[in-house]
C-alpha cells in the first residue's frame, strides 16, 4: 500500500449566522393619577329670549325713539310710521258707519210704514172695499221693507267692521315693544319706507334678559352619548380667553343637523351672565366633563396601539372578537424582553386610559412602539384589536 506524501486536509467548514439584532422599544411609565374624560364641542351664545319686532301696515317711519342697547319696557314705543293716510282711512270708515246708520234708520221707517199699510188693506179687504190684488201688492211691498232692513244691517255691520279695522291699522302705526329687554338690533331709518303687504318686516330685535343666556352647541354624533341633561360644562369665548365660564346643560335635542355629512346635535346650556361680559353671537368652546377619576392606574393610550410585526413568513391571524373593553398591551420586563399583558379599561382623557383590571402596576414600561430586533422569535398571543 503506497501511502500519499501529503498529510491529510481536514476542511470543516462552519456556518456563519449574523448577530440578531438588539431589541428596541419605546415606552411610557404606568403611573397612578387623575383621568378626566372630556367632549369638547363649539357653540354660539344667543339671549335666552329674542324677539323680532316687526311693522304690520307699510309706510313711512317718521319717528324713532331707540337705538341699539337701548334698554326698553313692555308697551314703550319704539317708532311711529306715517300715519296720515291711515287717519283719513279712518274716518272715512267712520263716515261710512254714519251713512250705514242713517240708511238702517230708513229702511226701517219704511218696513214700519208698510207694515201698517198691510194691515190697513187687509181690514178694508175684510169689508171688501179693495181688491185681493192690493191687498197682495201691499203684503209684498211689506215683505221687500223687511228685506231691504236686513240688509241696510249687514251692510252698517260691514262698516263697522271696516271702521275697526282702520282704527287698528292707526294702532299699527305705533310700534310697541311686546317685552322688556335690551335692543340688539335696529334696522329701519327715519324716512325708510317699510311694506308688509308680502312679509312682516323686522324694525328691532329685543333680548329680553341679557342677565340669562344660552350657548347651542354641536356635539358629534360620536359623543352626543356622553352628554347629559342637568351636566355642568364650562366654557370660554376669544374675547376673554383666560377666563372659564360655568354653564349647565338645559336640553340634549334630538334632532339632528347633518353639515357635508357631519351629523351633530344640538346640547342647549343655560348661562348666568350677571358681569354682561357675554354678548349675543359669541363663538363658545364649550367642553362636557363626563366622568373624573381622581386616582386610578393609568396607561399611555399609545401602548393600547402597539403590537409587535409579525415574524418572517408567519401569516396574519384574523382577529378575534372581543369586549371592547378587554385590551392587550406590552410590557418591558426586567429582563429587557417584552411579554403581553390582558387587561380591562376604563375611561380615556384622549392620551392616558385608566386601568380597570389586570397584571399592571404603576412603575411598569408598556411598550409604545416596536423599533427594532422584535418579531422574529416565534408565534405571538391572538389580536384582539
Amino acid at each position: 500500500m503506497r501511502l500519499s506524501p501529503f498529510p491529510a486536509l481536514v476542511v470543516a467548514v462552519v456556518a456563519c449566522r449574523p448577530a440578531a439584532p438588539p431589541e428596541k422599544f419605546e415606552t411610557a411609565k404606568v403611573d397612578r393619577g387623575r383621568i378626566v374624560a372630556r367632549v369638547t364641542a363649539s357653540g354660539t351664545l344667543s339671549a335666552l329670549v329674542t324677539v323680532q319686532v316687526g311693522a304690520q301696515v307699510s309706510g313711512t317711519i317718521q319717528q324713532l325713539f331707540v337705538d341699539f342697547n337701548s334698554p326698553v319696557h313692555r308697551g314703550q314705543v319704539l317708532a311711529k310710521i306715517d300715519d296720515r293716510l291711515f287717519r283719513a282711512a279712518l274716518d272715512q270708515a267712520r263716515a261710512n258707519v254714519l251713512a250705514a246708520e242713517g240708511t238702517l234708520a230708513n229702511a226701517r221707517a219704511q218696513a214700519k210704514n208698510d207694515r201698517l199699510q198691510l194691515a190697513r188693506d187687509e181690514r178694508l179687504l175684510a169689508r171688501n172695499l179693495i181688491a185681493q190684488s192690493d191687498l197682495d201688492t201691499a203684503r209684498a211691498a211689506a215683505e221687500g221693507a223687511a228685506g231691504q232692513v236686513e240688509a241696510s244691517e249687514g251692510a252698517l255691520a260691514q262698516a263697522r267692521a271696516n271702521l275697526s279695522q282702520a282704527e287698528v291699522n292707526l294702532k299699527y302705526t305705533t310700534i310697541v315693544s311686546p317685552i322688556a329687554g335690551v335692543v340688539i338690533a335696529r334696522n329701519v331709518d327715519v324716512g325708510q319706507t317699510v311694506a308688509s303687504a308680502f312679509q312682516t318686516p323686522t324694525l328691532f330685535l329685543i333680548a329680553e334678559d341679557l342677565k340669562r343666556m344660552q350657548v347651542d352647541t354641536s356635539v358629534a354624533e360620536s359623543d352626543v352619548g356622553h352628554v347629559r341633561e342637568g351636566m355642568d360644562a364650562s366654557f370660554t369665548v376669544d374675547a376673554y380667553p383666560n377666563e372659564a365660564f360655568r354653564g349647565r346643560v338645559r336640553q340634549v335635542r334630538y334632532n339632528p343637523q347633518t353639515v357635508q355629512s357631519v351629523v351633530t346635535y344640538d346640547a342647549v346650556l343655560d348661562v348666568a351672565n350677571d358681569a354682561l361680559k357675554l354678548r349675543p353671537g359669541m363663538t363658545a368652546n364649550v367642553t362636557f366633563v363626563y366622568a373624573d377619576r381622581p386616582e386610578v392606574l393609568r396607561i399611555a393610550n399609545a401602548a393600547l396601539r402597539a403590537r409587535p410585526p409579525p415574524a418572517p413568513g408567519a401569516s396574519l391571524r384574523p382577529r378575534s372578537t372581543a369586549p371592547a373593553d378587554r385590551r392587550t398591551v406590552w410590557i418591558l420586563g426586567k429582563d429587557g424582553k417584552a411579554r403581553p399583558v390582558e387587561i380591562r379599561t376604563g375611561v380615556s382623557d384622549g392620551n392616558l386610559t385608566e386601568v380597570v383590571a389586570g397584571d399592571l402596576q404603576a412603575g411598569d414600561r408598556a411598550i409604545t412602539e416596536f423599533l427594532a430586533g422584535v418579531g422574529a422569535k416565534g408565534p405571538h398571543p391572538p389580536r384582539f384589536f
